[in-house]
């Protein structure tokens, strides 16, 4: 079932792009709230690190460099850690930013 939408070994995604990458990106978002910057950055260095990440898993695992479905797939997992960091960075700056506007839940 794997292999339907992605053509690369799954231990091979599993590694280079959740392990790897997903940790870039996590803490990528993360720098671009921190730095006050607008989300759509995010955006762009996770596609340019979606390049990073395919030129690894063919130099290190001998997978296909030029595939558009492997790519879009490794972007999509990229952004979902990539937005997750900049929630969390951009949540704790409002609440410390703005503790007075902020009210405590449950």
């Amino acid at each position: 079932m794997f292999n339907a939408f992605y053509d690369a070994n799954p231990w091979v995604f599993l590694l280079c792009t959740i392990i790897l990458g997903g940790a870039t990106a996590y803490v990528t978002g993360k720098a671009i709230a921190e730095t006050w910057r607008p989300f759509w950055q995010v955006i762009a260095y996770l596609m340019c690190l979606g390049v990073v990440v395919r030129f690894i898993q063919f130099a290190l695992f001998q997978e296909r460099l030029l595939s558009m479905r492997n790519y879009l797939v490794d972007i999509a997992a990229l952004i979902v850690f990539g937005v997750v960091g900049y929630a969390v960075a951009r949540r704790h700056q409002m609440a410390t930013q703005y503790s007075w506007a902020a009210t405590k839940s449950g």
